[in-house]
């Protein structure tokens, strides 16, 4: 007969061999899975929540060098013409010792894909002041704004002539006609440090964020003539509780999107605000960032979509957090991103802008201390 005690401690033995081999078996599969493909079905539910988007790549070599020591100075914005050919709006604005020993740029440089300069003009006498992004119409027109100054103007495409000029140069839509005056938001001739262009290919109807003055969209027809406005200052509290057609700072940019749609950066505001093309408000898409509003930057600097039909992917440019957002157009959803702070190829200083062309490059152009524009290919599988 065997002791209590000694059966006991056999019992005893037995669990605790019984629990290390359960243990060793979960260890073994859990290492099974993550070899052949277990991380996604492990996280197969989140995966199909929010799938991950395209992924891109910095082209370092994109653009080449210019001629003759030339250096653009800030980059304003970036544009894509039906070709594929990239304009870059430069604003000249050298260091001290750039303006002794290189040459200041034209305002605008057009590339091809490969980057190399295939045509550069302008005059920055008669430019926007401090000119600030730019749109290819329909026709190859390009526009110019410029948020130190009270116009937008149309340019041809190799810009050999002025087609059309909105607002008078110098003459600011404020409440004694000086930049430093009051914003009237609301004149139907006069502007207010403007910001973003962008025409309707159905109709030539002109939209404008006349948006670092003024807080307002406003729509002229295609001889420049006003058509109707929207947008009024909002607070912190409006922003923060969605509310339409408010904008709490600079409005910074504006896109006409497939679906008929108007994108309008609320740049500060961290949203982008969507209207139909009459001014009706139809959804926030917002853009969380930690560090944004805290910065004074903002978060919604810019946005442009995927050349597919249905544009499944909307890009955000995120001045704040200095990285590009890939986001889902239909759900709002950030589904990834690239860039970080930094001097390096593919890193951002005051990203500004970007544009899309039809391979779905992302041409992205930088400021102050950025004075660059780069070029993102998408990776193939």
């Amino acid at each position: 007969m065997i002791a209590p005690s000694i059966h006991r401690d056999r019992e005893k033995l037995n669990l605790m061999k019984s629990i290390q081999w359960k243990r060793a078996i979960a260890v073994l599969a859990v290492c099974i899975l993550w070899l052949f493909g277990g991380e996604t079905f492990l996280h197969k539910g989140a995966a199909q929540e929010v799938p991950l988007g395209p992924k891109f790549k910095v082209d370092p070599l994109w653009p080449q060098p210019l001629p003759d020591r030339w250096v653009t100075g800030s980059v304003g914005g970036t544009c894509v013409d039906a070709k594929d050919h990239v304009f870059t709006v430069n604003r000249g604005d050298l260091s001290p010792k750039e303006k002794k020993n290189a040459t200041q740029a034209p305002p605008i440089i057009e590339y091809d894909q490969a980057g190399q300069m295939v045509n550069a003009w302008g005059n920055y006498e008669t430019f926007p002041a401090r000119p600030h992004g730019c749109f290819v119409d329909y026709e190859g027109n390009v526009w110019i704004a410029g948020n130190e100054d009270a116009i937008v103007q149309k340019y041809t495409h190799d810009g050999s002539k002025l087609l059309l000029q909105i607002g008078t140069k110098g003459l600011f839509d404020t409440s004694d006609g000086t930049m430093a005056g009051a914003p009237m938001n609301s004149s139907h001739t006069l502007l207010n440090l403007p910001s973003s262009i962008a025409v309707d290919p159905a109709n030539g109807d002109v939209y404008i964020t006349d948006g670092y003055g003024n807080r307002r969209v406003v729509v002229f027809g295609r001889d420049g003539k006003f058509l109707r406005q929207w947008g009024v200052q909002g607070t912190v509290a409006q922003t923060d509780e969605g509310a339409p057609g408010v904008f709490l700072k600079v409005v910074h940019c504006v896109v006409i999107a497939n679906d008929g749609l108007v994108y309008v950066c609320d740049r500060l505001g961290g949203r982008i605000e969507v209207f139909d093309k009459t001014g009706n408000f139809k959804r926030n898409i917002v853009i969380p960032s930690k560090t944004a509003r805290a910065t004074g930057v903002g978060a919604a600097c810019w946005v442009d979509f995927s050349p597919d039909k249905e544009q499944k992917y909307m890009y955000v440019a995120d001045c704040g957090d200095e990285e590009v957002r890939v986001m889902d157009h239909a759900t709002g959803k950030t589904l990834s991103s690239f860039g970080r702070p930094g001097h390096q190829a593919g890193q951002f200083e005051n990203l500004h802008s970007l544009s899309v062309d039809s391979k779905g490059d992302i041409i992205i152009g930088e400021t102050l201390g950025g004075h660059r524009a780069q070029m993102f290919r998408p990776v193939t599988q």
